[in-house]
């Protein structure tokens, strides 16, 4: 099923909220942003203002700090973001279309009143389903947690995790019973001052550097039973649901980084000179600048298209799994022209298109890579 093309058209708050959101990050990130790439660092301070802006809680309720808003909200937020630097993106987008997404769908009452308000406050969250072991393959986990009085033991390391090292608030994917594969899973929420928890190394990565990706080990780390998401056994419901709409957030993500590298590049061959004249004047590059705009629109189509799907409740599995695998292609397609128009220029680190290019490259892995999204859509395709 597909929405008329109709519903792609932004209203008047939402053409604000992305205009407004794309104000803040142009002053606000583009000043840190090659510093936070050089030394694979985000400022606490940066992330302070995300949360007085509101970026970080937005579809929380405002009963419970946030801004009540939509997914299609959250998406036009990080796309706008992503333009500016897609490392603040994904921050933004694994606090909202994951972690506060599980814990609104997943969570008791007592969980969300306890850990909504932080995360629209204060408090980052990280989402921790991968293993050494267990990546496309997400459920073939190692970690354990083992029943014990009136709470569970977890024992075993994650790797690649979003936001590591500045979360304080983890959804944890550990098995209570190998046998039962996949229905043995359960989603645990784990503080970061939990004792036998540990954030370990932190990747030291090609892009997206300034966003840390940790590693997670958890010994003997005793977590009371009050803090399973959802129910025992049924942690590969909250990983599946929650993990189809953060597709949505990573096509945002890509999008956004694509009409970054896009802007760069209008504005440069405008500027640049060749044989006499901007090379912007000559048919050619005027080309490759059509087709560059004309990719990055038909995957913000795609994405937007998804959002408006999942806010009308409307099946969106294989719309997610099309912008994703769309948008990350056009981000990495988009990014490597605008260091061929850039010339010499764009292969240096004194100017921008550089870092989205290596940037760009890790939207075809996480969240689902390229083939498992194929996977989805011809599965879904076929019946």
């Amino acid at each position: 099923m597909s929405t008329p093309a109709a519903l792609t058209v932004l209203s008047d708050d939402e053409t604000l909220l992305k205009n407004s959101v794309y104000e803040f990050a142009d002053h606000e990130i583009r000043p840190l942003s090659r510093e936070m790439d050089e030394h694979a660092t985000m400022p606490r301070t940066l992330i302070d203002k995300l949360f007085d802006q509101g970026f970080m809680g937005i579809e929380v309720p405002e009963s419970h700090g946030g801004t009540g808003m939509s997914l299609f909200d959250a998406v036009l937020v990080v796309e706008s973001l992503s333009r500016v630097d897609p490392s603040v993106g994904v921050l933004v987008d694994v606090q909202n279309t994951l972690v506060i997404n599980a814990v609104m769908r997943w969570g008791s009452e007592a969980l969300r009143h306890r850990y909504l308000p932080r995360l629209a406050a204060r408090s980052v969250g990280a989402y921790c389903l991968s293993e050494a072991g267990s990546g496309s393959d997400a459920f073939a986990l190692t970690t354990r947690a083992v029943e014990e009085g009136d709470g569970y033991r977890i024992t075993g390391r994650k790797l690649w995790i979003t936001n590591g090292n500045e979360a304080d608030v983890f959804i944890v994917f550990a098995t209570v019973n190998q046998e039962a594969g996949y229905r043995g899973i359960t989603a645990f929420m784990v503080d970061r001052d939990t004792p036998g928890f540990t954030v370990g190394k932190k990747e030291d990565k090609l892009g997206i550097r300034a966003s840390s990706t940790c590693e997670l080990l958890f010994e003997d780390c005793v977590v009371p039973s009050s803090q399973i998401l959802g129910e025992v056994g049924k942690g590969y419901k909250v990983a599946i649901e929650t993990l189809n709409e953060g597709r949505i957030g990573i096509g945002a993500q890509m999008v956004g980084l694509a009409q970054g590298a896009l802007d760069h590049t209008i504005g440069y061959v405008k500027e640049r000179k060749q044989f006499g004249k901007a090379i912007g004047d000559f048919q050619g590059v005027q080309f490759q600048l059509a087709r560059m705009a004309i990719d990055v629109e038909s995957a913000r189509l795609l994405v937007y298209n998804a959002a408006r799907l999942r806010d009308a409740n409307l099946p969106f599995l294989q719309e997610a799994a099309m912008c994703k695998i769309v948008s990350s292609e056009v981000a990495e397609r988009v990014t490597s022209m605008a260091i061929n128009l850039y010339g010499g220029y764009g292969f240096v680190k004194d100017y921008p298109v550089e870092k989205l290019y290596r940037d760009a490259k890790i939207g075809q892995i996480y969240e689902g890579t390229s083939n498992m999204q194929l996977m989805t859509i011809a599965k879904n395709l076929l019946g």
